[in-house]
């Protein structure tokens, strides 16, 4: 029996970047991480597990997607918050993972391999140009998106969101 799920507590939201094709992403009856939580646990360098993120609060969850995270000071903040959650309902320590000083999605020069081999699956090609007008969260998104084992129907569907495919 599939359970139905509402639209996410993110689909409204002001002030946060949530793709329509969020909506799409759900794995055993239990909503995703929305991607701007993922951009914001890798500046944090907290990896966050599908269990863990299933047990917080919506309210939780919203202040996961709204907290910033522009100076180091905030960003050590959302570390400490997230850590806090994680404690707080698996008992478990959070997993951390290294920070990426310059992440691939921020390098406004390259386009990277990982992403153009995945367009040209698609027989897609992406301009620098295209590249660097795309937000920092648009272009973690695809990179997330073409890792190898990932579902290619989220990847087109936000290649068409973001109006890269070429008329």
């Amino acid at each position: 029996m599939k359970i139905k799920l509402t639209p996410s507590e993110f689909k409204n939201l002001k002030g946060i970047e949530y793709f329509k094709f969020e909506e799409d992403f759900i794995e055993e009856n239990v909503r995703c991480i929305p991607m701007i939580v993922r951009f914001k646990m890798d500046a944090a360098g907290i990896k966050l597990k599908l269990a863990e993120w299933s047990k917080f609060l919506p309210t939780e969850r919203v202040q996961l997607a709204s907290l910033p995270i522009s100076t180091q000071q905030q960003t050590d903040k959302y570390h400490q918050f997230l850590i806090g959650l994680i404690t707080k309902y698996t008992g478990n320590q959070a997993t951390t993972l290294a920070i990426e000083p310059l992440p691939d999605w921020g390098n406004l020069h390259q386009i990277p391999a990982m992403l153009k081999e995945k367009l040209a699956e698609f027989q897609l090609h992406l301009s620098i140009n295209q590249w660097r007008k795309l937000t920092n969260i648009q272009r973690f998104a695809l990179l997330k998106l073409c890792r190898p084992g990932h579902e290619n129907k989220n990847f087109s569907k936000a290649i068409i969101e973001f109006g890269l495919l070429n008329p």
